[in-house]
């Protein structure tokens, strides 16, 4: 045995090597899209990111970050490295409890020979490399996000409990419970879904005390597992907050001693009652008791690193989300009450009437002045309450904040729906179609289980179509197997793909993986059936068990395959299983040598390698600059002390990593106008951060404190004539705001009395703070006037307005050119665009091509051909996933329009130079040419340059045709789903032979015409 353990180690040790090397070479130089610039960025400065918070990645980020050593554009690598070291030793202990599992088999049909160990150690390397180079946990393990670290928490702590199975005889064998315990509450600073391993680990206990298991047993097993995971998540995490609140409240509001008095006394209260119970339960021999209080003792301890998010929230941390300065606070962020709640065992369907409402719980702050905690909104009737006709146990299709999720509702569920009378809170009845609960559980079936989790399981053990997220076509998002007969017939000639649309995340697997993973499943099934209810147990709770609480409407913002990684993770040990279940089949026919032989080399080379060689283009990041190079364009498309509104993750967090870590343009404010509904987020705008002032708000802070000024209706009044001037109605407000509130059926509301507004224009202030240059001064308006075609505004749009009405032109506005006309308020028409922002100003737009925004060529040349980064984008060896790509979009966007607008202003030299650089730093080998490029192959038509115009023609005419002769293989079911490509491209030849003609470029006109002729002719006749 002293062979195996050495081997065992040395063999681990090896596979650790193995993935981390992969882990670091594939790994992103800097931050990437999504939440991964947040997280660097309070790794870095240990500052508050989103809730619940991940103060123990932040922690350990901090001190990656140190081998930096000074150099900040190495601080994102040195996080990226802590991802993927994290990765590595999740690799390492998966090894290792497969080496557990596989050996406990090994010994069972007799001793653990030469040959066997070599199985053994041959189950868990294959088992162990499969899940290294699945496509989800290789994703997760390049980038700075949480969930590569909480894959080895939930690692470690399955092979913790295994190593107290092989112990548990031994005298300190607890301790190894005690580990577990510690290692649970450490992994809530990173993430809960370690916490779903939590039913496995008890059984794992059980079946080891309970050599006879029975039936009730196990059930009540289960039953207390759960418990125990309610308990941790429901229990633990929000109470001990939750208590230190309460007394917290009882020490300052009753008592009257100051801040912080309450929840010191609640914890040294916590501290004598483990002291006292553990000195109690030793004295008195309580051994179940006294672990128990042990247990507890160390979740408490590695729970306590949130701890950090109250000290450095107290520090007023530029970013300081939901800014949780205490425990009343922290309980809110700990609820993420910020993105509401959804229903997971009952509730209500999408379109269920409100019958009545209760109060929420009130909203406490500090007030120093009287050294209170004050209520700040009392909640009164702030949740509703649904007609019970319309509520529904397991409700799955329950969100109705956008149609679009209402409309997939019904298209995944195929809803029919049954005609339903029900009374509304105002006494009104009304018939509405309510969906039934086949249609419910139909579509959870379809979306949430098929869609939402064997698709992504298919994906990492099966093979991938590609990397575009998938809406249910057949086109993009689907599992494919690289078996020409399977894939055709479940998705027509896929596998045909031509070279303008193959993707590098077209993984073909052949489904090696899957079906050694179900080999595995069965063996163990079939031979070892308590671990068998153990790995079953985790491989459910970190899969299906997610979904059903996610409760997932559709469409995602994005594929959320990483949520399961713990769940493939779990296959994987079947996969390592299915090598051993091999050795034995032949060790039936052959000898043990050949047989150990064999299926290591046979399974490692059919399954991990070709899942390596297959993944690797994928999933290399190295050399990739993209969000950094998109985040610097974003800042310095902004005038100096700009402030720049965005929306969503990808215009925010990469831009918060570039200003927070490379420290560029930190005079820019970026406010994020999903956040700017929120209180806490005006307050901290409200204060200078690095080089940036303090954003001149005017609203008092009752007027958007929470609670306050969450809606603000439009009633117009009909005796307004016209717009109403901005500022006055602000004044209005915070003078005599009383006469902009009135009552209705649902209390008192906010309103103003028109929808059409203006500012006038001080002609002088805009020329003297630059809004407006010198050359444009003969086009400045006499005022802004507009409309919101809304039925009113939430608050962060009433903020918005605010700083417009008083701004006074002081600091320039912009808006980010990705966050949606929606987030405009209809100030389309005084947009100038000046790379990747538009920036207000009172000049009115009259372009004709149909786009936002005039073009500002002197301000937008510099930033494009001065300022822009492109970071590598075209290096063809650098992998451009779908988001990259889509950003691609509105860069080519932004040589097009300036291109265009410098011929317009007769500067050709000038044009030249951008069209060149659009072609140089976009080219067709790296993002391929399509429609956004035809008008950048015009404008060298325009300035004379035939020649580079037609070779781009003439590449796009070649990309059609291969693409319609692709889309054209489709028959049958399949046929229809590609006729909107099929018009695309037939559209872009008809346009080529216009241009082309018009430029009398007879060839290609004849060519293109040709080859339409061709098509339409092949579309027509379907």
């Amino acid at each position: 045995m002293n062979n195996y353990s050495k081997l065992n180690n040395i063999l681990g040790w090896i596979v650790f090597a193995i993935a981390s090397t992969t882990y670091i070479m594939t790994s992103e130089p800097t931050a990437s899209f999504w939440d991964c610039g947040e997280y660097v960025a309070t790794a870095f400065k240990l500052q508050v990111g989103h809730p619940p918070g991940a103060p123990l990645f932040q922690l350990i980020g901090r001190f990656f970050t140190l081998f930096a050593f000074g150099n900040i554009s190495d601080v994102a690598m040195m996080i990226n490295i802590m991802s993927a070291l994290a990765s590595g030793f999740t690799i390492l202990f998966l090894f290792w409890s497969l080496a557990i599992l596989v050996k406990k088999l090994a010994i069972r049909s007799g001793v653990l020979t030469q040959w066997k160990m070599i199985a053994v150690f041959g189950s868990a390397a294959v088992g162990s490399l499969a899940y290294t180079f699945s496509d989800s946990f290789w994703f997760s393990a390049v980038e700075g996000e949480v969930y590569a670290m909480s894959s080895f928490f939930t690692a470690l702590v399955f092979w913790a409990i295994l190593k107290w199975e092989e112990n548990a005889g031994e005298k300190n064998a607890f301790r190894w419970l005690i580990f577990i315990a510690y290692m649970v509450g450490l992994s809530i600073g990173v993430h809960l879904l370690n916490l779903l391993a939590i039913p496995a680990i008890a059984f794992v206990y059980y079946f080891k005390k309970h050599t006879q298991s029975n039936a009730k047993g196990i059930i009540l097993t289960f039953l207390i597992s759960i418990l125990i995971l309610g308990f941790v998540m429901n229990g633990i995490i929000p109470w001990i907050v939750k208590l230190a609140g309460y007394f917290e409240l009882f020490f300052i509001n009753i008592i009257g001693l100051p801040f912080n008095s309450g929840t010191i006394i609640y914890f040294l209260l916590i501290i004598a009652g483990i002291y006292f119970g553990i000195r109690y339960t030793r004295k008195n021999q309580k051994t179940i008791l006294n672990a128990i209080i042990w247990g507890l003792t160390f979740i408490l301890i590695g729970y306590s690193s949130f701890f950090l998010l109250i000290i450095r929230s107290n520090a007023n941390t530029p970013i300081d989300e939901n800014s949780p300065e205490d425990a009343i606070s922290l309980l809110a962020y700990l609820n993420r009450e910020q993105y509401g709640d959804w229903p997971v065992i009952h509730g209500q369907y999408f379109n269920a009437p409100v019958s009545g409402r209760k109060d929420g719980t009130p909203v406490y702050r500090k007030n120093r002045e009287s050294g209170r905690y004050e209520i700040l909104d009392h909640r009164k009737g702030t949740i509703p309450v649904y007609a019970a006709e319309f509520t529904t146990l397991f409700p799955r299709m329950w969100n109705d904040t956008e149609q679009r999720y209402i409309d997939d509702y019904k298209t995944w569920s195929g809803m029919k729906g049954i005609p339903t009378s029900v009374t509304d809170e105002y006494g009104e009845k009304e018939v509405l179609n309510k969906p039934t609960f086949a249609e419910n559980f139909r579509f959870f079936f379809r979306y949430q289980v098929v869609h939402m989790y064997f698709r992504y399981l298919m994906w990492n053990f099966a093979g991938r179509q590609n990397d575009i997220q998938g809406m249910a076509d057949k086109k993009n998002g689907n599992w494919i197997s690289g078996i020409r007969f399977l894939d055709h017939a479940r998705l027509g000639p896929v596998l045909d793909v031509p070279a303008s649309l193959k993707n590098k995340a077209t993984n073909k697997f052949y489904l090696l993986p899957l079906i050694l993973g179900l080999t595995g499943l069965i063996y163990q099934f079939r031979s070892d059936k308590r671990n068998f209810l153990v790995i079953g147990l985790l491989f459910i709770m970190t899969g299906i068990a997610i979904v059903i609480y996610l409760n997932q409407h559709s469409p995602q913002p994005r594929e959320r395959d990483y949520a399961y990684a713990a769940s493939f993770y779990a296959f994987s040990i079947w996969i390592g299983l299915g090598v051993y279940a091999i050795f034995e089949i032949l060790n039936r026919k052959i000898s043990a040598k050949w047989a150990a032989i064999s299926a290591t080399l046979g399974a490692f080379l059919l399954v991990p390698c070709i899942m390596a060689k297959e993944g690797w283009d994928d999933h290399d990041r190295s050399g990739r600059y993209t969000a950094l190079a998109i985040a610097n364009n974003y800042l310095n498309s902004c005038a100096p002390n700009a402030i720049l509104f965005t929306n969503g993750d990808n215009d925010t967090f990469p831009l918060w990593y570039t200003q927070e870590v490379e420290g560029i343009r930190t005079d820019v404010r970026v406010i994020n106008l999903s956040l700017l509904n929120t209180e806490w987020y005006i307050q901290q705008l409200k204060r200078k951060a690095y080089k940036s002032e303090p954003v001149p708000f005017s609203l008092p802070w009752e007027k958007y404190k929470e609670g306050s000024g969450n809606y603000t209706y439009f009633l117009e009044n009909e005796n307004i004539k016209g717009n109403v001037e901005l500022k006055q109605l602000f004044d209005l407000m915070k003078t005599d705001p009383s006469k902009l509130k009135m009552q209705s059926r649902i209390g008192p509301i906010d309103y103003f009395p028109a929808k059409k507004f203006k500012i006038t224009i001080d002609r002088d202030q805009v020329l003297k703070t630059g809004t407006v240059s010198k050359q444009s001064v003969d086009l400045i308006e006499k005022e802004i006037a507009w409309t919101i075609n809304r039925n009113g505004i939430t608050k962060n749009f009433l903020m918005v307005l605010d700083l417009l009405a008083t701004n006074n032109w002081e600091r320039p506005v912009y808006f980010a050119i990705s966050t949606g006309s929606s987030a405009y308020i209809g100030l389309q028409d005084y947009f100038q665009l000046e790379g990747m922002a538009y920036r207000l100003v009172p000049i009115k737009n009259t372009g004709k091509d149909g786009q936002e925004g005039r073009v500002e060529t002197r301000i937008m040349f510099d930033n494009l051909i001065n300022k822009y980064r492109f970071g590598n984008m075209s290096d063809p060896d650098i992998y451009l996933d779908e988001t990259n790509m889509r950003m691609t979009l509105n860069l080519r966007n932004n040589f097009y329009r300036l291109s265009n607008k410098l011929i317009e202003e007769g500067k050709n030299d000038s044009a030249r130079i951008v069209l060149n650089r659009c072609i140089k730093e976009l080219p067709d080998k790296t993002i391929p040419y399509n429609y956004f490029v035809m008008p950048i192959a015009e404008g060298y038509y325009r300035i004379g340059d035939i020649e580079k115009g037609n070779a781009i023609y003439s590449r796009m005419i070649e990309i059609i045709i291969e693409q319609l002769e692709y889309y054209f293989k489709f028959s049958g079911s399949f046929k229809t789903g590609y006729d909107i490509e099929k018009e695309q491209n037939l559209a872009m030849l008809q346009k080529i032979a216009q241009l082309t003609a018009r430029y009398k470029q007879d060839n290609l006109t004849q060519k293109a015409g040709d080859e339409f002729d061709r098509y339409y002719k092949l579309y027509t006749h379907k």
